[in-house]
């Protein structure tokens, strides 16, 4: 046993686990621990993962939206490991993403959420998308429309209407997130949807639904009969 591994025993260590028996095996402790631990001992890595894991409240999605510096209160943490440490997070979105980004039919609001959760889910502001679609919900472009502070995003419905018509699309679903986590709609929220509405109408657009993500839920005006 190297000096490296001299706090713990060897059927103890993380490393030893994976060879014998896969990364299922390891708890998230023992996981994050291999992420950040390059160039410490096995015993001073987990122990920094457990101290991360704490202050997330054990809690995974939790420390997926937490900023670096936020990591870095973990003594011996500093900004490379915290910096990893986001890295692999940020791996799991676009692996999720990807499992799902050659998906163009978008007929129903569960899957438009499943489409942009990773994308935005976790995001620290809000950000507003539009899906152009055809009368079959087949997915023409989609467009980033702003990026917004963490409480507000201005959403500008001639650039929606343009792009519609610049690109032929009969259908288009509107998209942003809340980074609260709280996917209900304000009051703005209400109002913005209903002018999108009536201006679709007005150039014979059928607007299908706006959608708000969250991480873990969404809210769709229309399967709520708002639209």
């Amino acid at each position: 046993m190297t000096s490296n591994y001299s706090d713990l025993a060897r059927e103890e260590r993380p490393d030893y686990k994976v060879y014998n028996s896969g990364f299922s095996s390891l708890n998230a402790v023992e996981l994050i621990s291999l992420i950040i631990g390059q160039g410490k001992d096995a015993s001073t890595a987990v122990r920094q993962a457990r101290q991360i894991v704490n202050i997330c409240d054990g809690s995974l999605r939790d420390m997926a939206k937490r900023r670096t510096e936020e990591l870095e209160v973990v003594q011996g943490v500093g900004a490379k490991t915290a910096m990893a440490l986001a890295a692999a997070f940020e791996l799991a979105k676009r692996i999720e993403h990807e499992a799902v980004a050659d998906r163009d039919i978008f007929g129903n609001a569960e899957e438009v959420w499943r489409y942009f959760r990773p994308l935005i889910g976790t995001a620290d502001h809000e950000e507003a998308h539009v899906l152009l679609m055809n009368n079959r919900f087949k997915l023409i472009k989609a467009v980033k429309l702003s990026s917004g502070g963490l409480t507000e995003t201005a959403v500008d419905i001639r650039v929606i209407l343009r792009e519609a018509l610049l690109n032929n699309a009969t259908t288009l679903t509107l998209i942003h997130n809340h980074p609260s986590g709280n996917a209900r709609p304000s009051g703005d929220d209400d109002r913005l949807t209903q002018k999108l509405k009536r201006a679709c109408e007005t150039m014979r657009i059928y607007m299908v639904d706006h959608i708000i993500v969250t991480d873990t839920k969404y809210y769709s005006y229309s399967e709520e009969g708002k639209i």
